[in-house]
This record gives C-alpha cells, sequence and structure tokens, in this order.
C-alpha cells in the first residue's frame, strides 16, 4: 500500500469517527460506535469500514450504519474533496474483543506458572 492510500484509509476512518457523532439513529448513537480502519479501494469505489460497538448489539449497530451510510458518505464527499465518494461496506471488528480474549488467557497462564513453582516452569533457563 503506498502513502496516498494510506492517507486516504486514515482521512476516511478520522472523518467517519468525527461524523459518527452527528448520527441520531438510537442503535448508534446508543452503542458508542468507534471506526477501527478503513480499507478504500484503488479506484476509490468500495471503502470497508471496520468498526467496533462497546454497547449494543453488533449486527443492530451494522443496520443502523447501513441506514447512516447515505449521511456518512455525504460527510465524507464534503470533508474530503474527491472526486468520487466510496460506497461504504460496514464490517464489525472483532480484533479488541480477541485480543482481550488472548491477554486473559496469558493471565491464566501465568498464574498457573507460578502455583507451580516445584516444576520450574517460571525459572530462568540460564541458572
Amino acid at each position: 500500500m503506498n502513502h496516498r492510500q494510506e492517507r486516504i484509509n486514515d482521512g476516511v476512518a478520522h472523518t467517519l469517527n468525527e461524523a459518527l457523532r452527528e448520527v441520531k439513529d438510537p442503535r448508534i448513537a446508543s452503542s458508542f460506535v468507534t471506526v477501527n480502519g478503513a480499507r478504500v479501494t484503488q479506484d476509490l469505489k468500495y471503502a470497508k469500514i471496520y468498526f467496533g460497538a462497546i454497547l449494543g448489539d453488533p449486527d443492530e449497530v451494522q443496520k443502523g450504519l447501513e441506514s447512516a451510510a447515505g449521511f456518512l458518505r455525504s460527510v465524507l464527499a464534503k470533508r474530503l474533496n474527491r472526486r468520487q465518494t466510496p460506497e461504504l461496506i460496514f464490517i464489525h471488528d472483532t480484533s479488541a474483543a480477541h485480543g482481550a480474549h488472548i491477554a486473559e488467557v496469558l493471565k491464566e497462564l501465568n498464574v498457573h506458572g507460578a502455583e507451580n513453582d516445584g516444576t520450574g516452569a517460571d525459572r530462568d533457563p540460564t541458572d
């Protein structure tokens, strides 16, 4: 991915994060939705928007975002000054939940390793 494409992706994600504050749909307004990333195609016709929702059902939030897509595209057109405004495709981003799960598993492994002091599981191999 070249520098121009990265700039466009970042601009779309940033602009949509700001625009989400203006959306009146209760499925979005009450769910604390954030745009975690955007991937715009080279021809600028489509943009995959990766979103996270702290509260609410992700499927309902996605329906709300799809309902607000026209408004969000108009905001993008005004603020980004591009010839074309991409069609928005919303994808629920589960990376934060996945990262939290991995952290929990590592924490459990660390706790179990500390309980087995006699096994040498927590010893430094250079000793």
